[in-house]
């Protein structure tokens, strides 16, 4: 059968592969050839090192602050790349803001850490992290664009009833097992057990069996639906195996706005179209149930998907928050967990997934575990010798800011808050439970739709439209020159040019300006007059609002 294998190439940087299983080398990095013959895959690895002339004693002196930097520094050695140096306590202290809470430190907070000598500051500050309501803000924020909170599909009380249960879930750390279990087997009112919104959000078996296995396992069955995936193992029998888990959920309409009840009746099967038969309801990998089983499905499946044997949904989780702190997954994309896609590194994300569980499925613990290792806190700049580096973690890789993040940001830095129809004044954008506001800003950043649990839906590029709007748009310009923001309240105090340059680089930047800035600036504000200070001073904050250095966390 060797003649009806597939072969297909992971990196094609790295190697091609030909139709007959050549393959041919074309680039350094690291990259993997599979071959596969129905459901039967194989993965082969191909390892070309770059041509860096590297002492072996900067990987053996590189500092260890636990097994994460273990794993990656082993592939830098392996590829012959070296890790770039450690950040500074600004880049760190600016980053970790970002990537853990979506908010800036304040000027005092900024100028309180760098004054602080303590050797455990930056370990303190994560913990601290954990325990702030921006924590829960955000994080509430990326389960709902997960699981789909949408107040255009769902009337407003079932969407703030689906919203506060994730939020409460979210400030009580609730183990993510706990968390996909009771999403999956929810049962009872839209309206007091606000995880039966998942059941309403979708219309068939099919669907859930979809978004299930795609928020909760990292991968897409969607192509198994009308025959055997192309990229992946499962079959169009395993589709229907699975979706027909969810072939006995019912939902009837029950007394208030947006209440109906989710449960499950004792009989009934959805019917494999290529067959005309019901499949035994069975999870991807699981052991199937009996037709006739008059148990609720649902809990055999939670059963199999949570289990700390279960590949898939510890990797699965684990590779979005890895994701989240890194920029980029180990997986990559992060929903695209199929055999055919392997981690670029393999042993890390192992061990990361071992680690969750050791901890009972404790997300903070994996957060904390990353946060405190050397790799996350390596400086963004490039060395010659990892420049071309974009999945070994030789560095952080920087990446702009979230629309929601960016537009609060903005908002932090001059003292004016967004205004969001329907909201209370002073909430940000990550504080909403669903951020299809009439927004232009949110609009053109990329915020998603909220139609699929894709992180395609959320549009990292950058586009032109983005920079006339931080150019001549009003999301930043009009912040400016509102009365009682940052600016008005710097001159109304009396500071003088040189303050007000320190106070606009710490909100903005999170670090105070080089002299050399320093200088230029002051030469351009002794320069105007009173009646221009102002404008310059607009012009002082625009010019860091719109840099790359404020837009991208890095």
């Amino acid at each position: 059968m060797t003649q009806w294998v597939k072969y297909t190439s992971a990196n094609l940087s790295v190697a091609e592969v030909e139709k007959g299983g050549v393959a041919r080398v074309v680039g350094h990095g690291e990259g993997a050839i599979t071959g596969w013959y129905l459901s039967q895959v194989a993965t082969a690895t191909v390892t070309v090192p770059y041509a860096n002339q590297v002492d072996p004693a900067v990987f053996a002196g590189a500092k260890k602050r636990n097994f994460v930097d273990e794993f990656v520094l082993q592939e830098l050695e392996k590829l012959n790349m070296p890790p770039s140096a450690p950040a500074s306590d600004a880049q760190f202290l600016r980053r970790a803001y970002l990537d853990t809470i979506g908010v800036l430190p304040t000027v005092e907070r900024t100028r309180a850490f760098m004054a602080d000598r303590s050797p455990t500051k930056r370990d303190e500050l994560i913990e601290a992290h954990f325990q702030r309501p921006e924590f829960v803000d955000y994080w509430s924020y990326k389960w709902s664009d997960l699981l789909l909170v949408n107040s255009k599909r769902l009337p407003a009380p079932a969407m703030w009833s689906y919203y506060n249960w994730i939020r409460n879930r979210v400030a009580a750390n609730t183990p993510w097992d706990e968390f996909a279990r009771s999403v999956v087997t929810a049962t009872g009112s839209t309206l007091e057990n606000g995880a039966t919104n998942f059941y309403v959000l979708h219309k068939d078996a099919q669907d859930l069996a979809e978004t299930t296995s795609q928020a909760f396992l990292g991968m897409s069955i969607t192509c198994a639906r009308c025959h055997n995936h192309p990229l992946e193992k499962w079959t169009n029998d395993e589709y229907y195996a699975m979706a027909n888990l969810f072939g006995r959920v019912r939902t009837k309409n029950a007394p208030g706005t947006g209440n109906a009840i989710i449960f499950n009746v004792g009989e009934g099967d959805l019917i494999q179209p290529l067959t005309g038969k019901p499949q035994p309801p069975k999870p991807l990998d699981g052991e199937p149930l009996a037709l006739d089983d008059p148990t609720d499905r649902r809990a055999h499946l939670a059963a199999w998907l949570t289990a700390p044997e279960n590949p898939y949904f510890t990797r699965a989780i684990t590779n979005r928050v890895w994701a989240n702190f890194m920029s980029v997954g180990l997986v990559e994309n992060v929903d695209d967990l199929r055999l055919t896609n392997p981690a670029s590194n393999e042993g890390l994300l192992s061990a990361l997934a071992a680690y969750l569980v050791e901890n009972k499925f404790d997300l903070r613990a994996l957060m904390r575990i990353i946060l405190q290792s050397e790799t996350y806190q390596r400086s963004s700049a490039p060395l010659p010798e990892n420049a071309g580096d974009g999945r070994f973690y030789s560095r952080y890789y920087p990446r702009r800011m979230m629309a929601e993040v960016l537009l609060d940001t903005i908002s932090q830095v001059t003292g004016v808050s967004t205004e969001f129809p329907g909201y209370p004044q002073g909430w940000r954008a990550v504080q909403l439970p669903y951020s299809n506001v009439n927004s232009y800003f949110l609009k053109t950043f990329g915020r998603p739709d909220r139609v699929i649990t894709c992180e395609c839906e959320r549009n990292p590029e950058p586009s032109l439209v983005q920079v006339l709007h931080i150019s001549n748009g009003e999301g930043i310009n009009k912040k400016l020159q509102s009365k009682g923001n940052r600016i008005d309240q710097l001159l109304t105090s009396g500071a003088d040019n040189g303050a007000i340059i320190e106070e606009a680089f710490l909100a903005a930047l999170v670090r105070l300006p080089t002299e050399e800035e320093k200088n230029q600036l002051l030469a351009v504000m002794a320069e105007a007059g009173d009646e221009e200070r102002r404008t310059v001073i607009e012009d002082l904050y625009w010019g860091l609002l719109s840099s790359k250095e404020f837009l991208f966390n890095h």
